[in-house]
């Protein structure tokens, strides 16, 4: 993932509302969000060069994402998936804390990342790059290839975008996918140093990157209700950043999960 938006605890039917993108490389082979297989009770696109995702859920309120900590390289490794750091989250029962608490332990086993990770217990935040593993206080917060809440334009962007949406008793999918489809390119002036030159800078301030070789590969959405009930939506992008289709899924709280396609 390179962007997300997310509120948690500021709505008064959602306990979450989450839009993220995630960017790659159009050639690194994913599948889209799907029951996988080999852990059914996870519901996440996948990585099919390491095995791990970007974003997931499971009906029993877990959720996971994670998005690189953008700076210049740091050697050749070998390093470990940092997908794979969502995907073992998902498919274990530790509680967010004493996991984040693992993965602290052998940080330096990563490259550098920004993690994500929730269940009925709340949500937490750690980075290989930041301090300890901290509880997301409630409130509306943004996470691009830096630290939680880091200013960068797009990331301010998004979260003013989310708090006008969250005025509404149910936030509008179109209007979330419309603020991830953003490609608004910001000024010069403020857009963040991180070792990959201006021309790259310009390229990844858009909330949407629309590059040659790499871009924006899917959308998402997941709304957790009070009730328990998770919506996941994910949008995908091919190539010509043209859509390539739209998945919905519902997991009703500790029941059977349902899946819709569109």
């Amino acid at each position: 993932m390179c962007l997300i938006a997310f509120a948690l605890e500021t709505h008064p039917r959602f306990r979450l509302v989450l839009a993220a993108n995630r960017d790659e490389f159009y050639a690194r082979p994913s599948a889209a969000a799907a029951f996988w297989s080999d852990e059914p009770q996870v519901l996440a696109g996948r990585d099919l060069a390491a095995g791990g995702t970007w974003l997931g859920v499971t009906a029993a309120g877990r959720l996971g994402a994670v998005t690189n900590y953008r700076e210049p390289l740091q050697g050749q490794g070998p390093w470990l998936s940092r997908g794979c750091l969502v995907a073992d989250y998902l498919a274990g029962s530790m509680t967010a804390a004493a996991y984040l608490d693992r993965v602290r332990r052998r940080s330096g086993e990563y490259q550098g990342f920004n993690l994500l990770v929730g269940d009925g217990d709340g949500f937490w935040y750690y980075s290989n790059r930041g301090s300890d593993p901290c509880r997301i206080p409630p409130g509306v917060h943004g996470l691009s290839n830096h630290l939680l809440d880091t200013p960068w334009p797009k990331v301010v962007s998004a979260r003013e975008r989310l708090e006008r949406l969250l005025r509404s008793d149910t936030p509008d999918p179109e209007a979330l996918f419309a603020l991830l489809g953003d490609r608004t390119v910001f000024p010069d002036h403020l857009l963040p140093d991180t070792g990959v030159g201006l021309e790259r800078e310009r390229l990844l301030s858009s909330p949407f990157i629309a590059g040659s070789d790499y871009g924006t590969r899917s959308s998402s959405i997941i709304l957790l209700d009070r009730a328990g009930v998770i919506t996941f939506m994910e949008r995908s992008f091919d190539p010509a950043h043209g859509v390539a289709g739209t998945v919905t899924h519902t997991l009703p709280s500790q029941r059977p999960p349902v899946a819709d396609r569109t």
